[in-house]
C-alpha cells in the first residue's frame, strides 16, 4: 500500500533554520541544520535502497506560497502572495512510500520524529495518510 507521510512547520520554524529565533522556534546553528541534512539523508537513502520511497520533497518556506482562489462572481481569480500566519502550521516535507503494512509505515514516522532540533523547538506530529487507489469508473 501506498502512503503520504508528511512533516509539519510554520513560517517561524524557517526563519529559525536561518538563524532567525523566535517564541517556540529557537535559532538553528549551522551545526544544528547539517545534523537534520545528515539525518534526513541518511533516512531517505536506506528508504530507495529497500524499495519503499517512491517519493520525497521538503517544501519551500510558506513566505514563498500563493494562494489562487476562484472568484464566484465569475472575474479574475484573486490571487495572494505569502497568505500564511508565520505561527501557522503547514506541510513542510513529505515522503510517498510504498509498505507492506500500516505498522511498517508508522515504524518510519517514528524514526523520523528523531530527527535532531534544538532544544525548545516545536514537537509537531508526523502525518500517515494512506493513499486512496481506487480507480474511477472501476
Amino acid at each position: 500500500m501506498k502512503y503520504m507521510v508528511m512533516v509539519l512547520g510554520s513560517q517561524a520554524d524557517y526563519d529559525a533554520m536561518r538563524g532567525e529565533g523566535s517564541s517556540g522556534s529557537p535559532a538553528w546553528s549551522q551545526d544544528d541544520v547539517r545534523k537534520m541534512i545528515t539525518f534526513m539523508d541518511k533516512l531517505n537513502g536506506e528508504l530507495t535502497a529497500n524499495g519503499e520511497m517512491l517519493d520525497g520533497q521538503g517544501l519551500a518556506e510558506p513566505a514563498r506560497a500563493r494562494f489562487v482562489t476562484a472568484n464566484p462572481s465569475g472575474g479574475a481569480p484573486t490571487v495572494r502572495d505569502d497568505p500564511y500566519d508565520r505561527g501557522q502550521e503547514l506541510l513542510a516535507g513529505y515522503w510517498i512510500l510504498e509498505c507492506d503494512s500500516l505498522e511498517r509505515v508508522t515504524e518510519i514516522a517514528a524514526r523520523i520524529t528523531e530527527c535532531p532540533v534544538p532544544p525548545g523547538s516545536k514537537d509537531y506530529p508526523v502525518v500517515i495518510r494512506p493513499i486512496d487507489e481506487v480507480v474511477p469508473g472501476a
